[in-house]
């Protein structure tokens, strides 16, 4: 079961950070730059919540460390493409196909050997 839960929460912990990251550039550019940071700062405290645990549960279930590492930016690209799309209205390009791709390899790469005994 940690096998699904590792990457459900980093799914959800890829959403706060996301925001957290850009979400400022659309709700708080009119803001002081201190107040954009403190809050990202607290969404990001969420987005650890999250992310610490899915890789206790990833590590424990026998995800190597590559391979969580790779499963990470796998749904980084995924998420961070349906929130500037969505949220803040950027035009899909081609070069997100072309990414995700060159993302799709890297996993490959590092799941084709299965997981880590442990």
């Amino acid at each position: 079961m940690d096998k699904l839960y590792t990457p459900l929460l980093l799914v959800a912990s890829n959403v706060f950070m996301t925001y957290a990251w850009y979400g400022h550039l659309k709700d708080h550019k009119e803001k002081a730059v201190w107040l954009a940071i403190l809050v990202s700062w607290g969404v990001a405290f969420f987005e650890y919540c999250l992310q610490v645990p899915a890789n206790r549960l990833g590590f424990k279930a026998g995800f190597t460390l590559g391979q969580l590492k790779v499963m990470q930016e796998v749904i980084t690209m995924g998420v961070f493409a349906a929130f500037a799309v969505l949220y803040m209205k950027a035009p899909l390009k081609l070069d997100f196909l072309w990414a995700g791709l060159c993302l799709v390899a890297a996993a490959f790469f590092m799941f084709r050997g299965g997981l880590s005994p442990q």
